[in-house]
């Protein structure tokens, strides 16, 4: 489908018009050619070191990635180079640099390598804020290249906090050897739910807008302030459903934005172009496009750069796309396990101080641990690495309630959902491994990926069963009856961190039954409850009594889950979840000797039953560690029946039990 098409006058009379992937095809090649090389969601892997297992790693690392930035400059007269935010934060290097903080003039690490790789524009992500606007102005203080974010507005006016947009006068090489000077125009936006998610850092002091109606303010305007072409970064994923104003996925939506030429995407960890939307009706996956539009989003922790190569003519002293390309250069085949990208030496030497510190950061003793803390079963089973995080919470709580009148007396709950567990079905080795015995800050960082606070809501029985039911959606409706292979997660529809285990009562999922809710939790199956059999203290849960439940701030505002938002709230806490997890290891070991991290097994699936044929699988690690931890630990009879084609094991699990 056409979604905009454009026309080019040639001569007086003949008119061409754009083809079906929206570009006009000039005679011959393109006058210039321009290539935009862009990473998103570096998140502070900068090295190729896993500061969680303390090892080396060819999976990720912006010094890798660096190499492959030169590689593909390198190959074109015309290269610009950008970043497409959530650059300072997800990485124990961002944990170590928010700790010593920006005192004497102090750089950030990952803004150091930008400079270093002479990028010409950034914008924000999400995770940007999650240290608070000061700690974000220091950050990025150092940046040699402007910082664009359009839709992010001081409170209570409509003036950018940010620089909304730049327009960039850049020399190119035309096919002929002429030098031509391109203005080229770079816009940023990120998602405008930072104001839920961040809500503590933000409010009163910023305001968001609409991604879309931003953009369709901004970019008539740098039309008009002379941009040749206009390149989006857009901190924002992708979605196929309807528009819908204040849109958290935005970036298909902005194709159909008059005048941008090239959007760059990212914030949901996924590869853009890629199989994965072979059936989305707006994408173009041979050639990158969406709606026509050159599109790429490059993954997460620098392991895949975007390239997007235009093609431009000049026709009456106006530059013309002409054509467009959008593709991915990995890092590591993980299919065939090679390496694609070594080091890039300066950035390496650039960075061996941070890392060194980071190293000896991380390794910070906080305790010791009874048994091993890995999340191989987090998605099919009652797990430790949530049962640890629930038990730190609900001591802190506990500590705090009876010192707020609204939390005094109530009975106090906790949720906690695996951050790490197979990423989005994208990483065989996204798992969190803790080994019995020693403890140090590297494990609790493990335990515990984000720098959410601490925030505790006020719900009643009935909100406890709904926000289950939500939590619910992880899993796929299993047929009883069948004898054919049948998928236990719901991997496209849902997002394992959403998948909240609630500690302090007890309760059953009904798998015969479909979801109640959607991956976004939404109702969708009104007639159905998955959710059965839950008690408190081994009485049924009362729908009118009210419980406090500890959670993290994301979850607390983003009034997504039943029980949760604004009214719901009764304390938030000044103090990261991590770090209370860190003081309750280290409390508890100073105490008792150690902590238990075993799962007290307060959830469970109701016995399917009646056919002995029936063949439920799940995907987890393929590790040898992982296996033997499968063989010891689960709940139920497993077996592995063997491996996907992302790297995965996979396993057959008896419901029956």
């Amino acid at each position: 489908m056409i979604n905009r098409r454009h026309f080019i006058q040639i001569g007086a009379t003949s008119i061409l018009a754009l083809s079906a992937n929206r570009f006009a095809m000039a005679k011959g090649k393109s006058d210039v050619d321009l290539r935009i090389v862009a990473t998103t969601d570096v998140h502070s892997f900068l090295t190729d070191f896993d500061y969680y297992k303390d090892a080396p790693t060819d999976k990720f690392g912006f010094t890798r990635a660096a190499s492959l930035i030169r590689q593909a400059r390198a190959e074109v007269k015309n290269s610009v180079l950008v970043d497409n935010g959530d650059l300072i934060q997800g990485n124990p290097i961002a944990d170590y640099q928010a700790a010593q903080g920006y005192k004497e003039g102090k750089s950030n690490p990952a803004v150091d390598c930008l400079n270093a790789m002479n990028y010409e524009v950034g914008t924000l992500g999400n995770h940007e804020f999650n240290y608070g606007l000061n700690y974000l102005a220091d950050a990025i203080k150092q940046a040699k290249f402007p910082i664009v974010n359009a839709n992010v507005v001081k409170a209570g006016t409509e003036e950018p906090y940010f620089t909304p947009y730049v327009i960039q006068e850049k020399s190119v090489v035309d096919n002929n050897g002429k030098t031509h000077k391109l203005k080229i125009g770079y816009i940023g936006f990120v998602p405008p739910q930072i104001m839920v998610w961040d809500k503590a850092n933000l409010q009163g002091k910023v305001e968001t807008h609409d991604i879309v109606k931003t953009a369709q303010k901004y970019v008539p305007e740098m039309k008009k302030k002379g941009a040749d072409i206009i390149v989006a970064l857009a901190h924002t994923g992708p979605s196929d459903e309807p528009y819908q104003e204040g849109a958290e996925n935005s970036a298909f939506y902005l194709a159909d934005v008059p005048h941008i030429d090239a959007v760059i995407f990212g914030h949901s960890h996924r590869l853009f172009p890629n199989k994965e939307f072979a059936k989305s009706p707006n994408a173009d996956i041979v050639n990158g496009t969406v709606k026509g539009v050159p599109e790429s989003m490059a993954g997460y922790w620098a392991n895949n750069i975007s390239v997007v190569d235009l093609g431009l003519t000049e026709h009456k002293g106006k530059w013309i796309v002409t054509s467009g390309k959008a593709v991915l250069r990995p890092i590591y085949d993980a299919k065939n396990k090679k390496v694609l990208a070594e080091n890039d030496p300066e950035i390496t030497a650039l960075l061996k101080p941070v890392h060194e510190a980071t190293r000896k950061f991380v390794s910070q003793p906080i305790g010791k641990a009874t048994d091993n803390m890995y999340s191989f079963l987090a998605l099919v089973q009652d797990d430790p690495t949530i049962q640890i995080v629930n038990q730190a919470q609900k001591a802190y709580v506990e500590k705090v309630a009876p010192s707020v009148a609204e939390m005094a007396g109530l009975p106090i709950l906790s949720a906690g959902a695996p951050f790490k567990a197979g990423g989005r079905k994208n990483d065989p080795t996204g798992y969190t491994e803790v080994n019995e015995g020693k403890l140090t800050f590297r494990n609790a960082a493990d335990l515990y990926l984000y720098p959410n606070t601490l925030v505790v809501v006020k719900a009643t029985g009935e909100q406890l069963k709904e926000w289950l039911e939500c939590s619910a959606g992880m899993f796929k409706q299993i047929d009883p009856t069948s004898d054919k292979p049948q998928s236990l997660i719901d991997w496209e529809g849902f997002r394992t961190y959403n998948f909240d285990v609630i500690d302090g009562v007890n309760y059953e999922y009904d798998l015969t039954k479909p979801a109640r809710y959607d991956g976004e939790c939404k109702l969708i199956n009104p007639e159905s409850h998955r959710v059965v059999n839950l008690t408190y203290q081994g009485k049924p849960v009362d729908p009118k009594a009210e419980f406090l439940i500890a959670t993290n701030n994301y979850r607390a505002y983003g009034n997504k889950f039943p029980g949760t938002g604004d009214k719901h709230i009764v304390y938030a806490s000044p103090d990261e979840s991590r770090q209370i997890l860190a003081d309750y290891i280290k409390a508890t070991s100073e105490k008792e000797g150690s902590v238990n991290p075993n799962a007290d097994k307060n959830w469970r699936f109701v016995p399917i039953t009646g056919n002995d044929k029936l063949d439920v699988r799940f995907e987890t690690s393929p590790s040898e560690q992982a296996a033997k931890f499968i063989a010891e630990k689960a709940q139920y009879p497993m077996k592995q029946v063997g491996t996907d084609e992302v790297g995965f094991a996979v396993y057959q699990i008896d419901l029956s039990k």
